[in-house]
């Protein structure tokens, strides 16, 4: 049972709490209005800091998420999972609650915040004194407080039960821990000021220091050197670490203290691993990571607009299927300047990863963006940022490396089969993970249809789905201009079955068939040809629109990973939590089998089912509007 004040009184708003700063916002603007300029009163003052507290936090939560950059410094090797985005998602009501008591007081005291000058040097004096004498020693007593009994099981083990810290970790606390907290941030304010060494720049200042060393204490990155203490061995006791805070949540008898483990050597409750353990990790910091992954899924960025759906952006918006949103349009013109940054300098970098039963997966981008695949003049260097990261996971030792959409497009590489030919004693296996996108799609198609009509029909996709159908006796109205390459195709078939396999040039021949596998861009005037009832599968990127009303759409070929996959907190694109698609599930079935073959070029026919069978085997799972249809 929860305790007496841990519930948030306006956790039931969802977004409409923040309609609760409207009050300040109208005082503002009415000043404004009235007297033609913003006034410097407190409403502005605390809102502004409110703004600054927030970002302050967002910038913590990118620099963590930014493993390119913070890989080698994590303390816990784990990844934030959907459970733990999901139970700090509302980890900003600390700074809606002390908004709130600091507009009473100010309301109460209007002298508070209106009579105080800019700057005082006293000020600063007095209030490190009150923290150092007042709150740290109270908050130790506090925090071992919350450790036991009753506190610890109604309140404070929500806290803990984060499993990797975060910088939103930090603010993310009870109610009642949190009236706790800001009496303890208070005190040096409002003693400060009751001394009459208050400033404006000390209630800044101090608010936004106190902000940044919770952030750094739960931030799992160790970034505070080593040498530091050597140099200046008393600053150990002045100024705790992440690493030694990390302790604390791991062993929770120790480390209490709020900034300065002086306090915890007082009382004899100082981790005796801390000092020890901090060298080790920054002292490790410069060099490369012993820990190699054993499958790594090398992506791309899909457009401006979606490059915003990365964990180290807004790891709330990355846990979640990416959406085109208001906010991602204001900020478009940002993300297109990274994107020109991106193009001249970056190379393939970290995103995420997960662990899969003992197995560490990663996913890389390379720094480049799905119309720039399509310039003439980008072919070569995209090959070459390929062909690195391949030569680099080759190096590392991972095992297994997945080429995503574009980054296996046939008119780029083959397929990948031009990284293969050209370093033909590659230890990492190059898997295109066509094989279980076609299985995918194979298996949503009704085992009653007797006749489908692709597009994209030559492509390496297309190909396998064609062949595969015929032998089923279904027939394949198939879209090309190309007379040769369907003649191609359909010799590739045994002669019993080519007679299934039928070329059509015009999207009218197919105004009789309700069963639409789609490869390529389809407008929605070809979608018009139709029949009312059609069902649209599809392997194209972007995928089509969904135009017609009286039909239905399947999804892009995707998987559900299995059950048992950890450390898992941003989705993959459109897809849904745990969700990935084909290509990348069928890189994990690669390694899971223990296929020591290259995947790569035209697909094996006589695989899919092998494949398909694989997948379910591990747990994977289908994922389409159309599961419910029974299956070939």
């Amino acid at each position: 049972m929860a305790g007496p004040l841990s519930a948030w009184p306006w956790e039931n708003l969802g977004i409409f709490k923040y309609v609760l700063y409207g009050p300040l916002l109208g005082k503002v603007l009415y000043t404004r209005i009235q007297e033609g300029s913003f006034k410097d009163d407190w409403c502005l003052h605390i809102l502004i800091i409110c703004s600054a507290r927030a970002l302050l936090h967002q910038l913590w939560s990118s620099f963590v998420s930014m493993l390119f950059l913070t890989r080698n410094r994590r303390i816990n090797l784990r990844g934030y999972d959907f459970n733990q985005i999901d139970k700090e998602w509302d980890w900003d009501n600390f700074i809606l609650l002390q908004a709130l008591i600091a507009s009473i007081s100010c309301y109460i005291y209007p002298p508070f915040i209106d009579n105080v000058p800019l700057w005082n040097t006293k000020g600063f004096i007095t209030i490190l004194t009150l923290h150092a004498g007042i709150s740290e020693p109270l908050y130790y007593f506090v925090h071992r407080r919350f450790h036991k009994g009753y506190l610890f099981t109604h309140y404070h083990s929500i806290h803990h039960s984060s499993p990797v810290l975060h910088p939103y970790t930090g603010a993310t606390a009870t109610f009642l821990e949190h009236l706790a907290l800001s009496t303890v941030i208070g005190i040096p304010i409002i003693g400060s000021h009751m001394m009459g060494y208050g400033s404006r720049s000390m209630i800044y200042g101090y608010l936004l220091v106190f902000d940044f060393l919770r952030c750094l204490g739960h931030s799992n990155v160790e970034v505070v050197p080593h040498q530091l203490f050597d140099t200046l061995p008393f600053l150990r006791y002045l100024l705790y670490t992440p690493t030694y805070h990390s302790l604390h949540h791991t062993d929770m008898d120790t480390n209490f203290c709020l900034f300065m483990p002086l306090f915890d050597a007082i009382w004899k409750t100082l981790n005796e691993k801390s000092w020890e353990l901090h060298k080790k990790l920054s002292s490790n910091a410069g060099k490369y990571s012993k820990t190699v992954p054993d499958f790594v899924f090398l992506a791309h960025v899909v457009d401006v607009t979606s490059s915003m759906h990365a964990p180290f952006v807004i790891r709330s918006y990355a846990s979640l299927p990416y959406t085109t949103r208001l906010l991602m349009i204001i900020c478009w013109p940002v993300a297109f300047i990274v994107m020109l940054m991106m193009w001249v300098w970056s190379k393939t970098f970290l995103i995420s990863f997960y662990n899969l039963r003992g197995r560490l997966h990663e996913t890389w981008s390379v720094p480049r963006f799905g119309f720039q695949y399509f310039l003439p003049f980008a072919k070569d260097g995209i090959n070459n940022q390929i062909e690195q990261a391949i030569l680099r996971a080759d190096r590392l030792g991972v095992k297994i490396i997945s080429l995503a959409a574009l980054n296996k497009n046939e008119a780029l590489n083959g397929g990948g089969t031009l990284f293969v030919n050209k370093h033909p004693n590659l230890r990492v296996r190059v898997v295109h993970g066509n094989t279980l996108t076609a299985a995918v799609i194979l298996n949503e198609i009704p085992k009653d249809v007797e006749e489908v009509f692709l597009t994209g029909a030559t492509s390496k996709l297309g190909r396998a789905i064609a062949l595969y159908l015929c032998r089923r006796r279904v027939r394949v109205l198939m879209l090309t201009l190309s007379v040769e390459r369907f003649e191609k195709i359909q010799k590739e078939a045994p002669l019993e079955y080519q007679s299934y396999l039928v070329q059509v040039t015009k999207y009218q021949a197919a105004r009789s068939c309700k069963t639409w596998i789609v490869g390529k861009w389809t407008t929605p005037r070809e979608q018009c040809w139709a029949p009312k009832g059609t069902h649209f599968h599809q392997f194209v990127v972007p995928p089509i629109l969904s135009f017609r009303r009286d039909c239905t759409y399947g999804d892009l070929a995707a998987m559900t990973l299995p059950d048992d996959v950890r450390g898992l907190g941003n989705c993959e694109y459109t897809m849904d939590r745990g969700v990935v698609h084909a290509c990348h599930a069928g890189g994990v079935v690669h390694l899971l089998e223990g296929w020591t073959h290259h995947e790569v070029g035209a697909l094996d026919v006589d695989r899919i089912d092998l494949v398909w069978n694989a997948a379910l085997k591990h747990g994977l799972k289908p994922v389409s509007n159309s599961t419910k249809q029974k299956s070939m």
